[in-house]
């Protein structure tokens, strides 16, 4: 079963609650949990997860990591070392990959979104994370350049008109779109 949180909501507890009443009710059944870290508390999220049951859990590169990509690889690997959780995977060997992750990421540092840090706004607005970084570029291309705030605001707003919808793509770029004619 893959769990798929794309908007990175799911807390700790929530993790807790959902993976444990899965993993009860399905002893045997592959429970593969996939987040964003928008808000910050993916790493937190993950480990919850896999406490309570999940077989895998979806992360990046340190490099790679955080904001809206997937939680960081170093940060879960070093949490669980020595715990009945541990991944068997070398920390060390870890950072010489991430050393080379860290250099191709400035390279395509002209491409990035501008987002610079995580947002717990995100349990407001409910945006995917792969959502967020493609309006924050449309929103600067549509000449709403300052008004990002606004434009999550509406994306909410958008979210209710449009029945709480699931948004995954296509559905949250209609919600995205929407949003910025509201703003």
């Amino acid at each position: 079963l893959a769990v798929k949180d794309m908007a990175g909501l799911l807390k700790p507890e929530g993790a807790t609650k959902l993976i444990g009443a899965i993993r009860e009710q399905h002893p045997d059944l592959p429970i593969h949990v996939h987040t964003h870290d928008t808000a910050g508390t993916g790493v937190a999220s993950m480990l919850a997860c896999a406490k309570a049951g999940a077989d895998a859990v979806d992360a990046a590169m340190d490099a790679m990591s955080g904001t809206t990509a997937q939680p960081s690889l170093g940060a879960l690997v070093a949490s669980t070392a020595g715990t009945d959780l541990d991944t068997g995977l070398d920390l060390g060997e870890i950072s010489k990959v991430n050393e080379y992750w860290e250099e191709c990421r400035g390279l395509y540092a002209p491409f990035e979104s501008g987002q610079k840090s995580g947002s717990a706004d995100v349990y407001i607005h409910e945006m995917p994370g792969g959502q967020y970084t493609n309006l924050l570029y449309q929103s600067a291309q549509l000449g709403l350049t300052g008004q990002w705030s606004a434009v999550k605001t509406a994306y909410a707003t958008a979210n209710r008109l449009l029945g709480d919808i699931i948004k995954v793509t296509p559905s949250s770029k209609v919600t995205g779109d929407l949003a910025q004619f509201i703003v």
